[in-house]
């Protein structure tokens, strides 16, 4: 029996466009038994050589400038949304009601009303939808929910979360898009924060209340056209506002009693991608650091460790989530393979007919925390989580 072919019309080349490329090419390699397979349809940008050459170079079958002529095509199964965040909800939403399935990078939207609008959308026009939180699929954090579910660290009492990267801290560099909050909405609250609130959401649950501080540090920039595609400078040199926020740091109540904590900064200088948690509960605790990928540090009250300390998991069993279609133990994986995974985990669900996870529910969820955090910053009281 033929295998079902999902036909994927992709909008963006750059960063996320690539790594999803990568995903569409690998995925049905080491997950063959996946119930869809990804064909490369169609790459959408504006810049037609740069355009050109990442079709040539990703695989991809056509191009086209137009995403409005992308959503409407006959041959197209699933449009990747892979865009600058002020784009998500008008290709979402086209996307939507010609029946196209839709995957959007995070943040999911730029407010929490875009990111209702947008689940509406999806509900109506009976499409699936899945949204781009990739670190669910490392494999240490599959193996630490697989924990939590488990009981192994019961009752949870703290998650304490932290992504801070520095590649903005010299004042020279200019002006991107992420630095404008009209094309990226906030700065590490959306880009940094929405992906420790997910992994929060994932590991320990929904959130109730949050209490938050945000600060922009360097307020203004060199807006370099070449550099932010001309985002209203009147000149390349001009110096102009940065208008997010450079880091937030919040206190969290879960739904469940638990309490969290969570920062995100662009300023940690030294730090290039930690992502990291710890969570403690009542018989155990497991930490994670994304610079250490294929690591889960696990303590348990009901074995030696406890009296030893934390014991370094090393995740490259075959037995432990998504490594079994991969290399021998020890054989470690890296970053790219995340992207890998969800892709893997979105067509086979389209092709089973079933709903992925994480869908816009939870990137809406996960909006309502990030819109939390920007207005207790604003009003410095504790702020509630509006419900989805």
């Amino acid at each position: 029996m033929a295998k079902q072919q999902l036909n994927v019309g992709m909008v963006g080349y750059a960063f996320m466009g690539k790594a999803h490329s990568d995903g569409y090419v690998k995925a049905p390699i080491f997950f063959p038994d996946l119930s869809a397979t990804p064909v490369m349809k169609a790459l959408c940008g504006r810049n037609e050589e740069a355009l050109s050459n990442a079709a040539q170079q990703y695989g991809w079958e056509t191009t086209t400038n137009s995403w409005e002529e992308l959503v409407q095509r006959d041959d197209i199964d699933l449009i990747d949304i892979s865009t600058p965040n002020n784009t998500h909800a008008p290709i979402a939403l086209a996307a939507a009601r010609n029946g196209k399935h839709v995957f959007c990078e995070k943040p999911m939207a730029m407010s929490l009303a875009e990111a209702k609008e947008m689940l509406a959308a999806v509900t109506e026009h009976n499409v699936r939808h899945m949204v781009a939180f990739n670190y669910r699929r490392v494999p240490a954090v599959a193996l630490a929910k697989q924990l939590i579910n488990q009981g192994k660290i019961g009752e949870i009492y703290h998650m304490r979360a932290v992504y801070l990267q520095d590649w903005i801290t010299d004042p020279s560099f200019p002006l991107v898009w992420r630095l404008d909050s009209k094309v990226a909405g906030t700065g590490a609250i959306g880009d940094l924060g929405a992906h420790i609130i997910d992994l929060a959401y994932y590991l320990v649950g929904g959130i109730e209340a949050i209490s938050a501080t945000t600060q922009t540090f360097i307020k203004q920039r060199k807006n370099l056209e070449e550099t932010t595609g001309g985002l209203g400078a009147a000149s390349g040199t001009d110096d102009v506002d940065v208008t997010v926020d450079d880091a937030f740091i919040a206190l969290a109540k879960f739904k469940n009693g638990a309490l969290g904590t969570f920062e995100s900064t662009r300023f940690a200088t030294g730090r290039k991608n930690y992502n990291c948690f710890e969570i403690n509960g009542s018989k155990g605790s497991l930490t994670f650091n994304l610079e250490r990928i294929n690591e889960l540090q696990y303590l348990s009250r009901n074995d030696d460790s406890f009296e030893e300390g934390f014991k370094t998991i090393l995740v490259t069993q075959p037995e432990h989530p998504y490594v079994g279609a991969w290399w021998p133990p020890g054989h470690v994986l890296g970053w790219e393979h995340t992207h890998i995974h969800q892709i893997a985990d979105l067509c086979d669900a389209i092709g089973n007919s079933t709903d992925p996870c994480p869908g816009f529910r939870e990137g809406a969820e996960n909006q309502a925390v990030l819109e939390a955090i920007e207005k207790s910053s604003k009003t410095l009281h504790w702020e509630e989580v509006e419900a989805i």
